[in-house]
């Protein structure tokens, strides 16, 4: 019975947090048409910078919430907020970093548990 309700935790996690970052990353897709004024935080360049975001807001989301390659798209997710919070915002108060932070946190326990029985990783042929 308890590794029931670990998995349907791991699926409500999953949905939740991959599903609210969607709403950040999807209307960034509209700023394709203009990536030079995107934030260039490392230099690299607008359009560069944009489609790391993209990974992390848009693509690993997706993989997270069907729970493909899991593990692996928690941590596109993670780093992206890691730059959000200290690059991004780095100067801003917490209030500012708090989202950033939230979901650094669950796309880290999202790493380290794993996407649990409901899930395309874990389907049986």
């Amino acid at each position: 019975m308890k590794t029931n309700v670990t998995d349907l935790a791991l699926l409500v996690l999953r949905l939740g947090f991959g599903g609210f970052m969607l709403t950040h990353g999807i209307p960034k897709i509209e700023t394709l048409s203009n990536a030079a004024e995107f934030p260039d935080p490392f230099g690299i360049g607008g359009l560069a910078s944009l489609i790391l975001c993209l990974i992390g807001e848009v693509l690993a989301p997706i993989f997270i919430i069907v729970g493909f390659k899991t593990k692996w798209a928690a941590l596109p997710a993670a780093v992206t907020m890691i730059v959000a919070a200290f690059v991004v915002h780095a100067n801003d108060n917490i209030g500012s970093k708090e989202h950033a932070l939230l979901y650094l946190i669950a796309f880290i326990a999202i790493f380290l548990a794993g996407p649990g029985k409901l899930s395309v990783d874990r389907m049986k042929p």
